[in-house]
């Protein structure tokens, strides 16, 4: 998901706890959550004796009444014996009947879970399917997209322009489904009937179109592993052009849908999309979806990260709705939401986070993904420059990652801090085609997985060489930040590291007489000789560090 992009929308969102005894013991806030916290945000029994293989959400969307309809046939392999099956759905909307083999189904309703007695017996290794039938007026977006749902707007010809969006609150807001990260339905087929002079968009590639009367259903084939928030639904009067990228897995179809008035300012704005495909797959890795293509579909609001169906909302201006959030002006010279939401398809919906208290994952690396686009294009400087001045919106009010098992996200800070942790990393790892390898390999080595923070923080750690276990908590699970104490005396430095977490070492470049040499700095004093006299001293600032002369 985009950043919160201003001071007061990060702090909407960090509604996080600390995941670390030593941040628990710094800061003493009360936590309270609920069952259903529990039941959103953990594998319970009901969810993990059965795998997801493949989902077909069939629904019918009416804009006129905002009434929605429908089922989704959910198709699974049995990795146990267990006859209660855990689906996930949040009122107003409500399922009206569950089958499986032509059979009625009994159903228990605990909040937004819902949990399923199965008749039939569930033989492990079986593939079975039951179907989901439901229906109602969904959650209507308050913000799209920080407080999803579905959003109900027109264009200027007065067509109706709806769309979905749901990361946070979850997918089960707009359809049924099992709704937490660790298990990605293998395939999808997402047929959604609308008013014909309507067209809906959708993840994947169109399979068919179906006429009914005053009504045509567009299927879409999602082929690759897809997360449920990815998921989507975007309806309007769309016309449609295209593209084919030579990339570096093959040809891969680019598609853009954008509103009927807006064809021609999106042939010369869209540009950035193939820019963004050249430079990411360069740092990342091939588009990791090239079977499903690529699209960026128009919204009625800002934009989402949808998997092969990124939306887009920026109205066709360059930076975050025309302002640039380093204060650097480099944040002008492209499209934040084409660049950022489309970074996400290597950091979230390739690499997909299991838990969402680990959604750094998903941001930090996009966010530091700008940084790097400037890099490809305009170069190191200016990449530097850039992920800097976004240091301004970071509030080092609560740790990045949240609490586990409870579908608990951390501060918003996984965002502009984040992507400054990854900026401080590159410059220890001190070759920069080292770094452009760890995060081709990342999206290699997890390819299509759904991953923990430990996972990510080992696969670091072991290929940059660098034992990063004290660098990782400091930055991800406390909120201080390393500063570095000195005193200068004539030809001597003295320094130290504090504010620090235990065992933090991290080696630390500096201007002493405008000169760049290393220190390797801990939390006992140390004392370096200089030749000649101090006169001048600084901190390298592409480290995100403080400092305090004593």
């Amino acid at each position: 998901m985009m950043n919160r992009y201003s001071l007061f929308l990060i702090f909407i969102f960090s509604i996080v706890a600390f995941s670390s005894a030593e941040a628990q013991s710094l800061f003493s806030e009360n936590h309270s959550f609920s069952r259903q916290d529990t039941l959103r945000g953990s594998i319970t029994p009901e969810r993990s004796w059965w795998d997801l293989t493949y989902y077909h959400l069939d629904i019918k969307v009416e804009p006129e009444t905002q009434f929605i309809s429908g089922k989704n046939t959910i198709q699974y392999k049995v990795l146990k014996n267990d006859q209660v099956l855990q689906i996930d759905l949040q009122p107003p909307l409500k399922i009206t009947q569950v089958t499986q083999n032509g059979k009625l189904l009994n159903l228990k309703n605990e909040g937004n879970a819902h949990f399923i007695t199965l008749k039939d017996e569930q033989k492990v290794g079986s593939v079975q399917s039951l179907d989901v039938f439901y229906e109602g007026h969904p959650k209507k977006a308050v913000r799209a997209p920080w407080d999803g749902g579905f959003t109900w707007k027109k264009d200027k010809n007065r067509n109706d322009f709806v769309a979905t969006s749901c990361q946070g609150l979850g997918a089960s807001v707009w359809w049924p489904c099992k709704d937490h990260m660790y298990d990605e339905v293998d395939s999808m087929l997402i047929s959604v009937n609308v008013p014909k002079k309507l067209m809906d968009v959708s993840n994947g590639r169109l399979r068919n179109i179906e006429e009914h009367g005053d009504s045509k259903t567009y299927s879409w084939f999602v082929e690759n592993p897809i997360n449920n928030y990815g998921v989507n639904v975007n309806i309007a009067d769309y016309v449609h052009f295209s593209e084919v990228y030579d990339g570096l897995n093959g040809k891969l179809d680019m598609d853009y849908y954008v509103l009927r008035d807006h064809l021609e300012k999106a042939k010369i704005h869209f540009k950035d999309a193939p820019k963004m495909m050249k430079a990411f797959e360069h740092w990342f890795g091939p588009y990791p979806f090239y079977e499903d293509g690529y699209k960026l579909v128009e919204a009625p609001y800002l934009g989402m990260e949808h998997q092969s169906s990124v939306t887009y909302g920026n109205n066709y201006q360059q930076g975050y709705l025309g302002s640039d959030l380093s204060g650097t002006g480099w944040g002008l010279k492209f499209d934040f939401i084409i660049i950022h939401e489309s970074g996400h398809e290597w950091f979230a919906n390739n690499i997909t986070n299991k838990d969402i208290a680990d959604m750094w994952i998903h941001e930090s690396f996009t966010a530091y993904s700008e940084s790097l686009f400037l890099d490809y294009y305009y170069g190191k400087k200016a990449a530097s420059e850039y992920v800097i001045g976004t240091r301004r919106n970071i509030l080092n009010d609560k740790p990045i990652i949240g609490h586990y098992n409870v579908n608990n996200e951390g501060s918003g800070d996984m965002y502009y801090k984040g992507a400054n942790m990854l900026h401080t990393l590159r410059q220890l790892i001190e070759d920069d085609e080292k770094w452009r390898k760890i995060l081709v390999g990342m999206n290699k080595t997890f390819y299509h997985q759904t991953v923990t923070t430990e996972q990510i923080e080992n696969y670091i750690s072991t290929n940059s060489g660098i034992d990063l276990t004290a660098f990782f908590n400091q930055y991800l699970r406390t909120i201080k930040i390393p500063s570095l104490e000195y005193a200068i005396s004539n030809d001597t430095l003295k320094y130290r590291w504090n504010n620090v977490v235990a065992d933090f070492d991290m080696p630390l470049q500096v201007k002493i007489n405008n000169a760049k040499q290393w220190i390797y700095p801990n939390t006992e004093w140390k004392t370096l000789k200089s030749d000649h006299n101090i006169s001048t001293f600084g901190l390298d600032q592409d480290f995100y560090v403080n400092s305090k002369k004593i």
